[in-house]
This record gives C-alpha cells, sequence and structure tokens, in this order.
C-alpha cells in the first residue's frame, strides 16, 4: 500500500533565503524575558554607507599628470627664508628639486581638481586653487578628502567618530554635512597638496 500524504514534498513551503533577511535562517531558542530586545537589535536601523572607489571620477575640471612628463630638476637653496623679519642669507645651492618627485608619489593613482568656492579656506584651500589628489591613500578620520555626495563633488575634512559619517567645512559659513541612515558618499581620494597662486 503506497502513502500519498505526510513527510517532505520537493518544492513545498517557502524558499531558503526568501525572507525579510535575505539569506537562510536558524531557529534560535532564547529567554522570553529577552525576546524583545533581539528583536530590538535585528531591527537596527541601516547605517550611512562609506565607499572608497577605485575607479576614476567623472566630470570636467580634472586633470591627470602627464605620464611622459621629463625630468626637471631646479635648484633648491639651502637657506630658509624667513617669513617673520628679515635674516642674514647664503646663496648656497643645497640639492635639487623636481617637482613631479616632491608632489607626485603616486603617479597612476594621482588626478588633478581645481576648486571652486570657499568652504575649506581655513585649510589654506582657497576659490581657484589646484588640489592635489592620491586616491591610493586610506581615507582615514581627519583627512581632507575628495568625496561624491549626490552626485556632486566636494572637498572636505572627512569625519568618522562614533560610528558617525559626516564632511566638515574649514570655514564657520558652511556647516558639517553628516550623513543620515541609508545615505551613501564615495570616496575619490585624499588631498596630498595644494597649488594656490600668489
Amino acid at each position: 500500500m503506497t502513502k500519498n500524504h505526510g513527510g517532505k514534498r520537493p518544492g513545498a513551503g517557502r524558499k531558503s533565503g526568501s525572507g525579510q533577511f535575505g539569506e537562510p535562517t536558524v531557529p534560535l531558542r532564547i529567554p522570553v524575558s529577552q525576546k524583545d530586545r533581539i528583536l530590538r537589535l535585528l531591527a537596527i536601523p541601516e547605517q550611512p554607507t562609506l565607499t572608497i572607489t577605485q575607479g576614476w571620477p567623472s566630470g570636467a575640471g580634472i586633470f591627470f599628470p602627464s605620464i611622459g612628463a621629463p625630468h626637471l630638476p631646479l635648484p633648491q637653496f639651502g637657506h630658509r627664508i624667513s617669513a617673520g623679519f628679515p635674516s642674514p642669507a647664503d646663496d648656497y645651492i643645497e640639492d635639487r628639486l623636481d617637482l613631479n618627485e616632491y608632489l607626485i608619489h603616486h603617479k597612476e593613482a594621482t588626478f588633478f581638481l581645481r576648486v571652486k568656492g570657499h568652504s575649506m579656506t581655513g585649510a589654506g584651500i582657497h576659490d581657484g586653487d589646484m588640489l592635489i589628489v592620491d586616491r591610493s591613500l586610506n581615507a582615514d578620520d581627519g583627512k581632507i578628502v575628495i568625496a561624491a555626495l549626490e552626485g556632486e563633488l566636494t572637498v572636505k575634512r572627512l569625519s568618522l567618530k562614533s560610528g558617525r559619517i559626516a564632511l566638515i567645512a574649514e570655514n564657520p559659513d558652511y556647516p558639517p554635512i553628516v550623513l543620515k541612515d541609508g545615505q551613501e558618499i564615495t570616496i575619490w581620494g585624499v588631498v596630498t597638496s595644494v597649488i594656490h597662486k600668489v
């Protein structure tokens, strides 16, 4: 006699991983007194997302170092120039300096951006300045970075404290940009130098 009911049926029931967590789950016994606490933990809201990109930013105003730039060492005087009171000077050449070697440490990972705006004047970054950006460096807390937020590039100081991600201006006229739950920013690189014309 053949049984046609009971037991496991192929294809029956909910497919594994199709629930609210999007992955397979396991049963777990917990004390009744801890049930609400566990449910609250599972309901943690989505955190802001910080992405470190390996690609290149798109858009106008982005320049790349010349791959075939000639070696151009220029005289470097050993005497430090006084920015305070005048002091006696000497004229011996201590060394020769190539600005490409001095400013660009990772040629394949470096790009330039010209600044528009005044939010970073306190960091010595002014409207019209040229930034040297290295995307091979870690975007740590306190670094000045190029960030893409809602499709717009901006230069700000990165703040990563107590699970909070914020972009901090160096000008009191500009409030901090604090990422909200579920909001994303992409870091395009770390600013290493600024070229400022006088």
